[in-house]
């Protein structure tokens, strides 16, 4: 399935809300919006390069979480 660039970054700031949300650390993480801003900066390989995904984690699989 093919994704768009804002389902991309919509997913992904998904994921980082959710992995922040209990172990936030402001000396080592970004802020969520300082994160998305960071987002918005990688073309559509870079996004999906930063979804970790590959043969034992699908794209879509991370999608169908996240989306």
């Amino acid at each position: 399935m093919t994704y768009t660039r804002d389902q991309l970054i919509s997913a992904l700031q998904d994921e980082y809300e959710f992995l922040i949300h209990d172990d936030y650390d402001p000396d080592v993480d970004m802020s969520a919006s300082d994160y998305l801003a960071y987002l918005n900066t990688l073309s559509v390989s870079e996004l999906v390069a930063e979804t970790d995904t590959g043969d034992g984690y699908t794209l879509d699989e991370f999608m169908s979480i996240h989306c």
